[in-house]
């Protein structure tokens, strides 16, 4: 099958061919033409399936045919990452025709939004808390929305956000197309889809599993050898891209520090940070300017990055779901990937769910008794003679070019522990 069984506009065609797109997904395949038919539907799949594409096209092709200044789709997302990738992409599809497209979140000015509101949009993308801000200030009208669409709603339930979606649901005409995408299906929002579907279609893509390009590893470790172990496997391991998921905004800053002090193209993307300082972090990341995000699972939704090598959970989540999250940001597009798993005692009942859910065991794999014996570190501050290095890849000193090439020099660091460097 291709894209051209759709039917899709010559402009659309065109953006399609820009975007390099050749076959459709599964999502995809199953999703577009009852959409094009105007149907409602429930899309279950896993991350990194194509489901922005799914819904956008044939969007973008019903918004082409109609007319007006008036907000005629709204989506809903809960993240501000996510909001700003779903208008990315929509922005490259509606390039050169008459359609606008903004995006919506807390974080940045208000008063901006509101006058690009006022200007004429006619795609918004928004995440729930700014958008019921901007509707109490009644500076948008969502009287004329002909297409309404949640994306990743189980995050949204997540995030307790179900009841700010039902209060913006009442300011919607009853007669619209709805689509409601999800990656798993808790009851809240299986709730929610019987309350606003109409007869909708059910696509389902194995949402509870993860991908099959993706392998999974597990180290049993204690807490504090844990920084210890992930600096020995960026020295030891090829790992090119790297998404690193801590439990807490304060250990993801913390641990970025430590691996940049470490000589590491480090970052942290965590909810202390302002919309300009998350920006730049996941732009930079994009970019390659890093090759390590440290993040909390305000990442796990939003980002779109093609090429992650690596997911590491530095701490495990606390449910099967958000695992499938995590480790389908790697895998994608085709390519293969990896989720390296530091596990406590502690995380013995959520291993079982998350391998009942993989329907397999992880690999078990043996942590360096180097590692097991390392203690937590006792300074941030390296010797002046400590290396620079990149992931998988050392800076060369003089004193280290002029070593036998047979021989792989030690290395030690403040983290208490020695290993070969690759």
């Amino acid at each position: 099958m291709s894209f051209n069984d759709f039917n899709f506009t010559p402009h659309i065609s065109r953006a399609i061919q820009t975007c390099g797109f050749v076959t459709p997904t599964p999502i995809q395949k199953q999703a577009i033409g009852s959409i094009l038919e105007r149907r409602d539907l429930l899309g279950l799949a896993q991350t990194g399936t194509g489901k922005t594409a799914a819904f956008i096209l044939p969007t973008v092709q019903h918004l082409m045919a109609t007319s007006g200044k008036h907000v005629k789709t709204l989506i809903i997302a809960p993240t501000r990452e996510l909001a700003e990738q779903i208008n990315d992409f929509t922005r490259s599809i509606i390039k050169g025709t008459r359609l606008r497209s903004m995006a919506i979140y807390g974080g940045v000015s208000k008063q901006g939004q509101m006058k690009r509101l006022r200007q004429g949009v006619d795609i918004v993308v928004a995440c729930p808390g700014r958008l019921l801000d901007i509707l109490n200030s009644k500076a948008i009208d969502l009287s004329q929305v002909e297409t309404l669409i949640l994306d990743e709603a189980d995050h949204m339930f997540d995030k307790g956000f179900l009841p700010d979606i039902r209060r913006i649901l009442r300011q919607l005409p009853k007669e619209r197309q709805t689509l409601v995408f999800s990656a798993t299906m808790p009851k809240e929002i299986r709730h929610l889809a019987e309350d606003i579907l109409n007869d909708p279609v059910t696509v389902q893509i194995n949402p509870s599993r993860s991908a099959k390009s993706v392998s999974h590893r597990l180290y049993t470790i204690g807490q504090e050898q844990k920084t210890a172990l992930l600096l020995h496997l960026l020295d030891r391991e090829q790992m090119e891209t790297i998404l690193v998921f801590t439990r807490t905004k304060h250990k993801a800053k913390s641990l970025a520090l430590k691996l940049e002090k470490s000589g590491f193209k480090a970052t942290s993307l965590q909810g202390n940070l302002s919309q300009g300082q998350r920006k730049q972090a996941l732009d930079g990341f994009k970019k390659g300017r890093f090759n390590i995000l440290v993040a909390t699972d305000i990442a796990a939704r939003g980002i779109d990055v093609t090429g992650i090598s690596h997911v590491i959970n530095y701490d495990m989540p606390d449910t099967a779901e958000a695992y499938i999250h995590r480790s389908g940001r790697t895998g994608r597009a085709a390519c293969t990937g990896e989720a390296l798993n530091f596990v406590t005692k502690e995380d013995a009942r959520i291993i079982r769910t998350i391998e009942r859910s993989l329907e397999g065991k992880m690999r078990r794999q043996p942590v360096d008794p180097d590692v097991q014996a390392s203690r937590p570190a006792q300074s941030e501050c390296r010797s002046d003679n400590s290396k620079h290095r990149s992931t998988g890849t050392k800076t060369k000193t003089a004193s280290s070019s002029r070593r036998s090439r047979s021989r792989r020099p030690q290395r030690s660091d403040i983290f208490g522990f020695s290993g070969q460097a690759r």
